[in-house]
């Protein structure tokens, strides 16, 4: 259980600090590892526990609890959350302190703007390792598809699409 915990700490307490944009960029790398390294969860799960984290009130790094939670029981829960959480803040917080003293400089201008393509595609990585974690099928990838389309080109309520999706599910048709 130590080891594990263990484990948990240090690969959550990196992850953070790579963690551009949020939580959601590094999907993909926490798919790697709770499923392909380690193997506390499936793909199934995984997808699982993602669709639980998105869905539920609160941070989306949600997700960090119940891959913890999934691994080690409670303590690792807490373990997972914590370490997600405090290295990031606390860059967060020193650069943003630091930030006041350069801010209008060239340097810092071109930093903001590089981050904001990297943080799209990580974010569009997250999406693709979901897919294919959650989605067994053509019917799934094609509601997969849909809610994506409605998502991004109408004014449809996102909540709406995503419990049709979760109906169609219930019923067995995907």
């Amino acid at each position: 259980m130590i080891k594990t915990l263990l484990a948990i700490a240090g690969y959550f307490a990196v992850l953070s600090l790579l963690a551009v944009g949020g939580g959601s960029t590094v999907i993909p790398d926490m798919h790697r590892y709770a499923v392909l390294v380690q193997g506390w969860l499936t793909d199934r799960q995984f997808g699982d526990i993602y669709a639980i984290a998105r869905t539920s009130p609160g941070p989306s790094t949600l997700i960090v609890s119940l891959v913890g939670l999934k691994a080690a029981g409670l303590p690792g829960a807490l373990v997972a959350t914590l370490a997600m959480c405090t290295p990031c803040s606390t860059l967060a917080f020193l650069v943003s302190r630091g930030r006041v003293m350069f801010e209008g400089r060239p340097w810092v201008i071109a930093i903001e703007r590089g981050l904001a393509p990297v943080t799209l595609g990580l974010i569009g990585a997250s999406a693709c390792v979901i897919t294919r974690a959650a989605d067994h099928g053509v019917i799934a990838y094609g509601v997969t598809a849909a809610t994506a389309a409605i998502a991004a080109f109408t004014r449809f309520h996102p909540l709406l699409v995503i419990f049709a999706a979760g109906a169609l599910g219930a019923l067995g048709v995907i």
